[in-house]
């Protein structure tokens, strides 16, 4: 489709947390370098927090293949909601660990035994929490108990707990003091600045193929960074949109308006990208106020569909008149 047009091997702007993608502001340099030395220095617990849609999974994957490089045993939970049998069995399977049974203290046991062997290797063992902010109290407390398997000297299992901004509301309970304590690090991932989101459109297009042609103007740059607000998965969802819509309307660069009519889709330019609902306390949890907080995003889930299916039927067209207007030009030509 757009591809061919546009000169590109690939799709640049796609929402999955390729690490091939993953584009290092200082920020995320920053966040990486807490994660791998936290690790590397058996540090423990290692939180990683950022709004939604700021590459905390794509920055995980990109740690996940430094760790299977560097021979770390690795188990990555990316879906927290589950019980806590549920948890440990999935952990134990991640980590390759054989236990035939479901006792929570004979996992505990093999689970031990395995760090100690580990440790005695010089090897280490790290576990991956992502979505964190979804688990129960009751789980971040189960997984605050596995720090305390551990040598005198040294924690034998590393965690990192990545989530959005609700975790860190999370972690102030008081009934979960004493995990926060045991925290030793933490790294955070930001918004993209105007200058950020110029550099991360222009280096996922030159990972997907460009040859430094110019795809996006100056100004549709910048409608995308005021309307993405600077989260990267919005800035994919409007650059792959935008790209669809100039591959239809056979236009580039990709201008300004473009990529505003794609926001106007999407309704960006009515609700912000970073809205939230800060969690009520339990008291007020099920009042009619806070149930509209909760519900605010839903206009913008509607809206994407819409949107999706409004431009997929544009492209449906441009397959169908494009071609023809290419043999008129031929045949004018002849």
């Amino acid at each position: 489709m757009y591809k061919k047009f546009f000169n590109l091997k690939e799709n640049p702007f796609n929402v999955n947390p390729d690490p091939r993608y993953l584009f290092l502001t200082r920020n995320t340099q920053e966040a990486l370098a807490c994660l791998t030395y936290g690790i590397e220095t058996r540090k423990g617990f290692i939180l990683l927090t950022g709004e939604v849609g700021t590459g905390k999974t794509t920055l995980l994957n990109k740690l996940l293949g430094w760790l299977h490089q560097e021979n770390v045993a690795t188990a990555f939970v990316f879906n927290p909601r589950l019980s806590v049998s549920q948890f440990f069995d999935f952990m134990m399977a991640d980590f390759g660990i054989p236990c035939e049974s479901r006792m929570k203290s004979q996992v505990l046991l093999k689970l031990n035994q395995w760090l100690l062997e580990r440790y005695q290797a010089g090897e280490r063992a790290v576990l991956i929490v992502d979505e964190a902010q979804n688990l129960s109290p009751q789980m971040l407390e189960e997984i605050r108990l596995l720090t305390n398997l551990e040598t005198s000297t040294e924690k034998l299992l590393q965690i990192v707990l990545s989530g959005q901004p609700e975790l860190e509301i999370k972690l102030n309970q008081p009934q979960l003091r004493q995990l926060r304590q045991r925290i030793t690090l933490r790294a955070k991932t930001l918004p993209l600045t105007l200058e950020e989101t110029r550099g991360y459109i222009n280096e996922r297009l030159r990972i997907a193929g460009n040859d430094g042609a110019e795809i996006f103007s100056p100004e549709a740059i910048e409608a995308v960074h005021h309307y993405a607000r600077g989260i990267a998965r919005v800035t994919n969802v409007l650059g792959e949109h935008a790209l669809i819509s100039s591959f239809v309307d056979q236009r580039k660069p990709v201008p300004r308006e473009v990529v505003e009519e794609v926001a106007r889709d999407f309704d960006l330019h009515e609700i912000d990208p970073l809205a939230q609902a800060i969690p009520p306390p339990a008291a007020l949890a099920h009042s009619p106020a806070n149930g509209a907080a909760n519900g605010h995003q839903a206009p913008l889930v509607e809206s994407l569909l819409q949107a999706l299916n409004a431009l997929v039927e544009r492209l449906n067209n441009a397959e169908i008149t494009v071609e023809p207007e290419k043999e008129g030009q031929t045949e004018k030509k002849s």
